[in-house]
């Protein structure tokens, strides 16, 4: 064979196995995220040797992407929250949205969120914690049915409701395996009170994301007048009677309204 066509096809290879390594490492990072920390699991998750996944994990941990604690296995370490804050940072949803978001909570003393759909579920983007002495478990990051949270619905108003039951069912299988959750209103309820949502361009949380938590959401439009993203506020029950509610709720759609208007969209 010539030499050309030798070197041509171990660069091939070589970069295959390159790739590989890559993907097994980003797998490896996705895995540990998930809340799999040992050696034996991880091996298990990517279906490779304990000395091969022993490598990569040495590996990560030398770029800092791992950090590993005796008894405790693998975490993630200071390198993706690094990387996180920077995607967020160069997010222009984020940097337009957070001035608005942080004047809505100090109007109202609440936790406002901003957040967007990927698949199933609703990310948080931005969380501004509010002023009345209790924290919400919701951050930055993380990731909760559609159909049971306020941002979540506001997401959900321009979908078809044949779109709207399939995300129902996921969200009612997802509260399944977290008993935790509170429970799921009927479809033919959480049918009726999405289409009057609709009609306001303005959704309610009523307690069926978290005991105790109420909140008002709105979607955010870009300039295709698409659904983009929403914001909500939030708070304690004691907080937010359905009064309190309904008193809120132009508040949030006026914020909604105003990042709208900074992605371009116009009425």
């Amino acid at each position: 064979m010539p030499r050309a066509a030798q070197t041509e096809l171990g660069g091939s290879s070589a970069g295959a196995a390159g790739t590989q390594t890559l993907l097994r490492g980003l797998r490896v990072l996705e895995h540990v995220a998930a809340g799999i920390s040992d050696v034996q699991g991880i091996a298990a998750a990517l279906g490779t040797p304990r000395s091969t996944t022993h490598r990569i994990l040495s590996s990560l941990v030398a770029a800092r992407y791992l950090h590993h604690m005796p008894h405790r296995g693998y975490l993630l370490g200071p390198m993706p929250i690094h990387l996180g804050n920077r995607a967020l940072e160069q997010r222009p949803l984020v940097a337009l949205a957070q001035p608005h978001c942080e004047t809505l909570s100090r109007q109202t003393g609440d936790t406002v969120h901003l957040g967007i759909v990927d698949g199933s579920e609703v990310v948080y983007l931005v969380k501004i914690s509010g002023t009345r002495g209790f924290e919400m478990r919701s951050r930055v990051g993380q990731r909760m049915p559609l159909a049971t949270t306020g941002v979540g619905k506001a997401l959900m108003l321009d979908m078809s409701e044949s779109r709207w039951r399939s995300l129902y069912d996921a969200a009612a299988a997802a509260n399944a395996r977290h008993p935790e959750r509170p429970p799921i209103p009927d479809w033919d309820l959480f049918l009726e009170r999405m289409r009057a949502y609709r009609k306001r361009g303005l959704v309610f949380d009523l307690e069926e994301n978290e005991a105790g938590i109420r909140c008002a959401g709105a979607p955010v439009r870009d300039m295709d007048k698409r659904v983009v993203a929403a914001v909500s506020l939030a708070s304690a029950s004691p907080f937010m009677p359905e009064t309190r509610l309904e008193e809120v709720a132009p508040l949030v759609r006026d914020a909604a309204l105003a990042v709208s208007r900074e992605l371009g969209w116009m009425e």
